[in-house]
Parts: C-alpha cells; sequence; structure tokens
C-alpha cells in the first residue's frame, strides 16, 4: 500500500473560527522506500495569518497572494492521495483544517477520500511514554537530522515525519530515494542464496549455562512450579 506522509501549515489554529490552510506538502513512500512523487502547495487563504502563527511559518501574505486557492488544486491533491495511508504527527489537527477546505468546496470529509489515517503522534506516545514527542524531540532521540528546520514547512516537515516513521516502526536508520517504485519493485536489489553457508552452532560455557538455571529457578518460584521450560524437558 502507497503511504503518504502529510503536513499542512496554517494562518492559526482553528478553522472553525475561519483558519484557513496555506501550504501543503506530501511525501510518498511505496514498499518503505521514498519514491520521489511528491506533492507540495503553497495556498492563497484569503486572510492574514496570526502573528504567531507566521512566526512559526513565516509565511506571509504578500508571499501567498499569487498562490492558488484551495478549490484550485483540491481535485489534483485528493486524486494523489486517493486509498492511500496518510501518515501524519498530530493527525486531529491537520484533519480538522483539510475537512474544513473540503466542506467548504462542498465535498466529504477527508477520511473518505482516503484508506486510513495514521497518527504518528499517538504512536510516539505508546513507544516513549511520558516523554516530549513534539517532531524536533523525536528527530532528535532517533537520530533524524533536522538541521534544516529553521522555521516550520510543510514539506521539510514531511520528509522528516518519513524517517522518523521508519526509525519509530523498524529502526531503518535512513530512506533510500528509488524511482519508479512500486509494488513488487525489487531492482538493485540481489537474490543470495543462503543455503551454501554453513552457520556455525556455538554451545553455551559453564556460566552461561548456570546462569541460564538461576533464571529458571526464579521462573519456578514465580510460577509455581509450571516454567515451561522444565515441563517440556
Amino acid at each position: 500500500m502507497r503511504q503518504i506522509f502529510l503536513d499542512t501549515e496554517t494562518t492559526g489554529l482553528s478553522p472553525e473560527n475561519g483558519d484557513r490552510v496555506i501550504e501543503i506538502g506530501c511525501v510518498e513512500l511505496v514498499n518503505r522506500k521514498l519514491t520521489g512523487n511528491n506533492m507540495h502547495f503553497y495556498l492563497n487563504p484569503g486572510r492574514d495569518s496570526h502573528e504567531e502563527a507566521l512566526k512559526v511559518h513565516g509565511l506571509t501574505s504578500d508571499f501567498l497572494r499569487d498562490k492558488p486557492v484551495f478549490a484550485a488544486v483540491a481535485d489534483d491533491l485528493l486524486a494523489y492521495l486517493h486509498d492511500a495511508e496518510i501518515i501524519i504527527h498530530n493527525a486531529a489537527f491537520d484533519v480538522g483544517f483539510m475537512n474544513k477546505e473540503l466542506a467548504l468546496v462542498g465535498r466529504p470529509p477527508f477520511r473518505e477520500f482516503v484508506h486510513s489515517v495514521t497518527d504518528t503522534l499517538a504512536l510516539a506516545k505508546e513507544l516513549f511514554p511520558g516523554k516530549r514527542n513534539s517532531l524536533d524531540a523525536l528527530c532528535a532521540r532517533l537520530g533524524v537530522d533536522n538541521s534544516g528546520r529553521t522555521l516550520h514547512g510543510a514539506l521539510l516537515d514531511a520528509e522528516l515525519l518519513a524517517d522518523v516513521y521508519i526509525n519509530m516502526t523498524r529502526g531503518q536508520e535512513a530512506l533510500l530515494i528509488e524511482s519508479g517504485a512500486g509494488p513488487g519493485h525489487t531492482a538493485g536489489v540481489q537474490a543470495i542464496d543462503l543455503s551454501v553457508f554453513r552457520l556455525p552452532v556455538l554451545s553455551a560455557n559453564e556460566h552461561e549455562l548456570a546462569a541460564h538455571e538461576q533464571v529458571l529457578v526464579e521462573l519456578d518460584k514465580a510460577s509455581g512450579d509450571k516454567t515451561v521450560w522444565r515441563l517440556m524437558a
């Protein structure tokens, strides 16, 4: 399944009070590899950003004045996102804004166009309970280079999130761009016949056997002499 990492920048924090999306960044993964088939829009929101929001993203009204409105890009965006797993950090925020933008152009809610939505903030809270789990904090914790992130930008944040997600879900340290990647894509991968290798068998030494026996004794005590290894023996 295609995975799309999505991030938005907005004029403020409340779509219910008229705040709008001003930037959308999407990064595509197929078979857990970057494809380079990304999508990025700056949008004219028809209003100014709040001062605090402007400090975060730096996208001024002058810069956005000649950019398209959401209605002009909606069809292309929805076709790109169609039936993919959408991965977002703090998904409720971005999905809420996308729902508002879609409602303004007479479209159904965001989730009706995609296969599913995965929230990496919720995933991070499960993996790292009690710790800071902002995107910057996760980059620092997982060794993802975010040195180029002086201001928030939707495409850069989506790229960082993809790297963070791979680290959180499989421990892969880096993402490789593979143009034309798709389901079943194996270009450049050489098959290796593992049957020609004979793996050595390393027996436990006396110290290791004694340590193992001590663990079994403790398990016996805790389980009322129902340790699986003892019963199997």
